[in-house]
Formats: C-alpha cells, sequence, structure tokens
C-alpha cells in the first residue's frame, strides 16, 4: 500500500475513533449536550486560568442520587470550582466518568445578565431574591433533592470578604433534613476576589485549590420533630464539618459574623415550618 494513502486511512481511523469517543461522552452525559459542552470548556478554562488542583481525591459528590453540595464562599467562580473534575468519583469500582449538573441557589439578579440566560438555564440554577421572602427556591431545591438531583447551596449567603466562615442560614439544614439526602462539603481555597468588578476574577490567573470533605449523614435526626432548635443544631454541624476542612474558623448561628450582617440566601424555612 502507498505510504500517503496508508497515513491517510490511519488518520481517518483516529479521526473516526477520536469523534466516537466524543459522541459517546456527549450521549453519556444524562443532562443534554449544553451540560456536556460547559463542562469541557469548564475544565480546560479552570485548568488554564486557575491552575485548579485538589487537595484530596475522589470526589465523593455521587454518581446517582440526590445529593446536597455545599461551599464556602468567596468568588462568583465558585460554582466552576465545585464542579471542575466531579466525574471522577470514588463511589463506583473503576471510577464513573457520567458528568452530573449541580442546580445552585444563585441570586436573582445574576441570572437576568444579559448573555446568561442560557447558561444559567442549562445549568439548572435556582434564583433567590436577597430579600429572603419568596419560598419558591426552597421547595424547587427540595422537590430536586427528594428526585434524585444535585443541588448546590453556599450557606453563608453573599460573598465572605473574611478568613472564617460565617453563620448560615439554618434553610441549609431544613433542606438536608426534609429531602434526607447527604450533605457534601467542599471547601475552596483561594478563589479570586472581586476588586473593581465581578468580571475580574474570571480573568484573573490564580492558584484554586479544592479540599472535599466526607459525606454528612444526618441519619440519626430524620426521627426527631424539626424545630428551630434542632435547625440551628444540624447548621451548626454541617458548617462546622465544612470549616474542619477547611481549616477555618466558623461562626455559630444566632452570632453576629465578623461584618456585622447575617446574610441570607434561603427564607426562613423555620418560620415557614412552623406556619404550615
Amino acid at each position: 500500500m502507498d505510504p500517503e494513502v496508508a497515513a491517510m486511512l490511519t488518520l481517518a481511523v483516529y479521526s473516526a475513533v477520536a469523534v466516537g469517543l466524543v459522541a459517546r461522552s456527549i450521549l453519556r452525559c444524562q443532562d443534554g449536550w449544553g451540560v456536556w459542552l460547559l463542562y469541557v470548556i469548564q475544565r480546560l478554562y479552570g485548568g488554564l486560568i486557575f491552575r485548579w488542583r485538589c487537595n484530596n481525591g475522589p470526589c465523593p459528590i455521587p454518581a446517582e442520587g440526590g445529593g446536597l453540595i455545599i461551599a464556602n464562599h468567596r468568588s462568583p467562580v465558585d460554582p466552576m470550582m465545585v464542579w471542575t473534575n466531579h466525574h471522577l468519583r470514588g463511589d463506583v469500582t473503576g471510577g464513573s466518568r457520567n458528568i452530573r449538573v449541580a442546580g445552585f441557589l444563585t441570586a436573582s439578579e445574576f441570572c437576568d445578565v444579559a448573555g446568561m440566560r442560557w447558561l444559567v438555564r442549562t445549568m439548572r440554577s435556582i434564583p433567590v431574591n436577597r430579600d429572603g421572602q419568596d419560598m419558591a427556591p426552597t421547595r424547587e431545591a427540595l422537590r430536586r433533592l427528594k428526585n434524585g438531583e444535585l443541588v448546590g447551596l453556599f450557606p453563608e449567603g453573599g460573598i465572605n470578604w473574611g478568613t472564617r466562615l460565617r453563620s448560615a442560614n439554618p434553610g441549609v439544614a431544613f433542606l438536608a433534613l426534609k429531602s434526607r439526602v447527604k450533605v457534601y462539603p467542599v471547601f475552596i481555597h483561594d478563589a479570586p476576589q472581586p476588586v473593581t468588578s465581578m468580571v475580574d476574577p474570571f480573568i484573573h490567573r490564580s492558584r484554586v485549590r479544592v479540599t472535599y470533605g466526607e459525606p454528612i449523614d444526618l441519619s440519626e435526626f430524620h426521627r426527631k420533630k424539626t424545630t428551630p432548635e434542632l435547625l440551628n443544631e444540624v447548621t451548626d454541624l454541617i458548617m462546622s464539618r465544612l470549616a474542619e476542612t477547611g481549616g477555618v474558623d466558623y461562626t455559630p448561628v444566632g452570632m453576629e459574623d465578623e461584618e456585622g450582617a447575617d446574610r441570607r440566601v434561603v427564607p426562613d424555612t423555620a418560620k415557614d415550618q412552623r406556619s404550615a
């Protein structure tokens, strides 16, 4: 066979294999091609711009079933940092490479930014009003968790400019207890913070590290009555585990944070539960 023809055939075979592997990967993405595309972009982008690395592994976020993912919040890039590399898991022999979308509760003003709507819709983000008066986001998050989906939450609320974790909204405990799913703490180290605008962190080269905590099983609390006291207790347990994962301190529920503000993401579910 002519060497040129052989080379062209070899290249064609390699190209066909590559296309086949990509097509197989897309088909295995249960949340659609858009999620697959964003994940590929995110892995390349995260590696180049943020030099993303994991301090421990493999990722404990489950390949199947519901899970509540919590993380500290220092930057608008945090959801990307949590999502990077999550397809390499330890709960399946050999590791599971399926890509799962994790819908993060997100401030509604960011969901309405021009050019962000497709991204928000594809990533199944849950818009939340900062005034905490709308219970719809909490109900939607709970529905998804019970339906076996992944939901992401930053319990501190807005971006934390300090080093210790701020006092958290007891809504994180409400979601975990009512859905009866495990909580997966993820601590993000050295994510770039905004300087002049919220765009800065996305273009600032940095060195981000992520530490996965052990999944938190709250089954011992499932038979107890959901009272404000129980929600505070479970919230402190969850947040102390997140703080331990990151090697930082935590401000317990009810205590003023270091900025003197109690910034909430999820509405007061304890009050809603009492009136239900």
